[in-house]
């Protein structure tokens, strides 16, 4: 377990007096079919914060990194009919990676959470024509490329839109740098 989930762990207990297996018996019986109804209800009857309420979300659901063996097969799988995407990513990983050795590689389903000493960026091949990169950037006009994303509930605030592995330009490259910078 990275040093990261065990705080946010130990936090969980500390703030709301349960465990991680104790949240998830009181999902159990509420049959919850989406992630995002997990974190709703969490959010709603329980007071939690996106980031915690994501965290057991992603346990109950066993959709998380650290719920499965084979991350690699997790990344994979999120490539399936959007294979014209995968030298995008990696690509963008190789950029990344020379950041520091600091950046946590973390793949969900749907995306890879990218961290320091809080998460940063997500790297999401979100349709078959968009690519979305997802930043956590507070306080950040949008400029160019990087847009605001306009919800309560999202860890990111910004984002950038690829279409093709010539869309990663030095301005999409700062624009992470920036948020990783942002999140040590």
């Amino acid at each position: 377990m990275d040093p990261a989930e065990k705080t946010m762990l130990d936090n969980l207990l500390k703030n709301t007096g349960k465990t991680l297996e104790q949240w998830i018996e009181v999902l159990r019986p509420m049959n919850f079919a989406k992630h995002g109804e997990i974190i709703a209800f969490l959010k709603k009857e329980h007071s939690f914060t996106h980031g915690f309420a994501n965290m057991v979300a992603h346990k109950a659901r066993q959709s998380d990194a650290g719920s499965v063996t084979d991350k690699d097969s997790l990344i994979e799988s999120q490539y399936k009919g959007k294979e014209h995407f995968k030298p995008l990513y990696n690509k963008l990983m190789k950029q990344i990676e020379a950041f520091g050795d600091d950046v946590e590689i973390a793949p969900k389903k749907a995306y890879v959470s990218l961290r320091r000493k809080k998460q940063f960026a997500i790297l999401q091949p979100a349709t078959k024509t968009r690519f979305e990169i997802g930043l956590n950037i507070k306080n950040q006009e949008t400029s160019g490329i990087l847009e605001a994303i306009i919800t309560s509930n999202s860890m990111c605030s910004h984002k950038i839109n690829l279409n093709c592995e010539n869309d990663i330009t030095d301005e999409v490259i700062s624009w992470i740098k920036t948020a990783y910078e942002s999140a040590g």
